[in-house]
């Protein structure tokens, strides 16, 4: 296998079934400052997020915190979600789930618990935020998706999940407030995004 630190590293070119996919998850010895998922039946090693990005995520929780579904807990903390029907299992940066899933002596957490994810584009994983999560969290019906795009600084929030992804979108810059849908109905401030993003940037 060889790792990039720039793009997606994809181990393995046979096809192999989803459930061979989480059995050799398990057992692979991730490097350390990367993170595993399954995508497009392969097994994609990206590296972790640059170290402001976690004042961002840490952002979205403090301000997502008081609108939570009953019983639902917001967390940053590496899990695995896995989602059979389409065949993935992701690492969200952020993500709102019902406590009881976490009730579980196992590494592979249910996706229908989900209430809440939050990515944040990067070089590696961009694409693959943009697209291919769209459709899966959309067709799992996780009723809200907020894509952060640290690239181009703006925030969209996905909702009204069905069978063809999500059926509701809307994109603000980051600096702009940014209305998050039921189940949290509530307003999310990207001033701070921008500050972090702006701050970080290379000259």
């Amino acid at each position: 296998m060889t790792l990039m630190t720039e793009r997606p590293t994809i181990s393995g070119t046979e096809p192999h079934s989803f459930e061979d996919l989480l059995d050799a998850l398990d057992k692979l010895i991730v490097p350390d400052g990367y993170k595993a998922e399954i995508i497009r039946a392969s097994i994609v090693l990206s590296p972790f997020s640059k170290a402001y990005y976690t004042r961002v995520m840490r952002l979205v929780c403090q301000q997502l915190e008081s609108y939570l579904p009953t019983g639902h807990t917001i967390e940053r903390a590496p899990n695995l979600f896995v989602f059979p029907e389409g065949e993935r299992a992701y690492g969200p940066d952020v993500y709102a789930a019902d406590d009881r899933v976490f009730d579980a002596d196992s590494n592979h957490l249910d996706g229908d618990a989900l209430s809440f994810v939050a990515e944040l584009t990067s070089s590696s994983t961009r694409d693959n935020d943009l697209t291919d999560k769209v459709l899966v969290y959309g067709k799992a019906g996780v009723p809200v998706y907020l894509l952060l795009d640290m690239q181009e600084k703006q925030a969209t929030v996905f909702s009204t999940p069905s069978a063809k992804g999500y059926e509701s979108r809307c994109t603000v810059p980051f600096g702009e407030d940014l209305a998050i849908p039921a189940p949290f109905d509530c307003t999310l401030d990207t001033g701070g995004f921008l500050t972090a993003v702006t701050k970080n940037s290379a000259p």
